[in-house]
């Protein structure tokens, strides 16, 4: 028989503000103590969601992340300091949260959650808490939680929005219903090449673990069945609403997801091996360092630039021309169909996107260049600032 769980002089102490509130009170932090909270992901919104549970006094909390911390998380990633980077975030969440509350049993999951391990990892827990930033994993992350009847408590951010809700949550919809499919590959830059306003992820985590909150409380109105939409831009909140879809794969009334299923080949991004240092370049691609070696050897080609104008400003590879994805299609008169071209962006992701366009224009020799600005600040010139 387990033992009786109470709350110690200091922690009624600690919890003394939400003792008094009747919405509370003892009985409701006995179930905040009594409560299990899978966070996924400790960056933008794990960073407040890890800081606000652990301060709540959730009993106990478990996180999945395996990334370490770099220079640009910190404009956003509150949970993290300087002095952490280069350290596993989770190591850096935990060694945070352990200052702000001792009573809140901490788990590390430092691995990738993948339809191998899921599973095994969320069901131990009552609650999940999505802070991920990539369709992959939310869609792991949804089909596990409608398959183990564990709610899952969502946002994301992109810029100045974000959107947040509660899926998977006693009849309510799951990401699925809102999503059926993701969307094609390219489609949605994600922050790194977007960008964030790094009080944003805030705002919605700081939704996210509200609404994690009342669920162990059971009170207020949970976002079940709602989409909470928030431009920060215009300091405006809108609601949708959400509905269950009966034809749901996942959560509808004739399911054909009954396992998970490899979610980056289902997203479109297939695993790749490791690269070997050795480089091998696939058809058309072009690595930083060949370019570079054109450039001294003095060959004739051209270098185009195809990332937005506010980016050439950050930074830039001298010699280069630009000319924005966007307006790629109206300014081929600019360039020479005869002329070797080699096409850059910040990651590669556009600037691929900018080699189908001049292709199917008849221009015949074209290469992107791999990894983008980003690789050749790596690999080149690391004079050339990173962002």
């Amino acid at each position: 028989m387990s033992a009786e769980v109470t709350l110690s002089n200091e922690e009624i102490l600690r919890y003394s503000r939400h003792l008094i509130m009747p919405e509370v009170g003892m009985e409701g932090q006995l179930k905040l103590k009594q409560a299990s909270v899978l966070l996924v992901g400790t960056g933008g919104l794990g960073a407040p969601l890890a800081l606000y549970l652990t301060a709540a006094g959730i009993g106990r909390i478990g996180l999945v992340d395996f990334d370490v911390v770099d220079y640009t998380n910190l404009q956003r990633q509150v949970i993290h300091g300087t002095k952490d980077v280069g350290r596993p975030k989770i190591d850096s969440a935990i060694e945070s949260m352990r200052d702000i509350n001792p009573f809140v049993q901490l788990e590390r999951h430092e691995v990738a959650l993948t339809s191998e391990n899921a599973l095994d990892i969320i069901k131990d827990y009552d609650y999940v808490v999505d802070g991920t930033d990539n369709f992959p994993t939310r869609y792991l992350v949804n089909d596990a939680c409608v398959l183990l009847g564990k709610p899952n408590v969502y946002g994301s951010i992109f810029r100045f929005e974000g959107q947040a809700t509660v899926f998977a949550y006693e009849g309510g919809p799951c990401y699925r219903c809102l999503y059926p499919e993701p969307p094609p590959p390219g489609l949605v830059p994600s922050c790194a090449e977007g960008g964030v306003l790094g009080i944003l992820p805030g705002v919605i985590g700081l939704i996210q673990a509200t609404e994690t909150v009342k669920l162990i409380l059971g009170t207020g109105k949970p976002l079940v069945g709602r989409l909470l939409l928030y431009d920060a831009l215009e300091m405006k909140f809108r609601e949708l609403k959400l509905r269950k879809n009966p034809e749901c794969p996942v959560c509808g009334d004739h399911r054909t997801i009954t396992k998970l299923i490899d979610y980056h080949q289902f997203c479109g991004v297939p695993q790749q091996a490791p690269v070997e240092e050795t480089h091998v370049n696939a058809p058309g691609e072009i690595q930083p360092s060949e370019v570079k070696a054109k450039q001294d050897r003095g060959d004739k080609f051209v270098l185009v630039d195809v990332r937005e104008p506010h980016e050439y400003q950050i930074a830039k590879i001298p010699g280069s021309v630009l000319i924005p994805l966007a307006e790629v299609a109206n300014r081929l008169g600019e360039l020479n169909a005869a002329d070797d071209i080699v096409i850059h962006c910040k990651m590669g992701g556009r600037s691929a996107k900018a080699c189908d366009i001049l292709r199917a224009n008849g221009f015949t020799s074209v290469l992107n260049m791999t990894g983008g600005i980003t690789k050749w600040s790596d690999t080149v010139d690391p004079s050339v600032p990173k962002y």
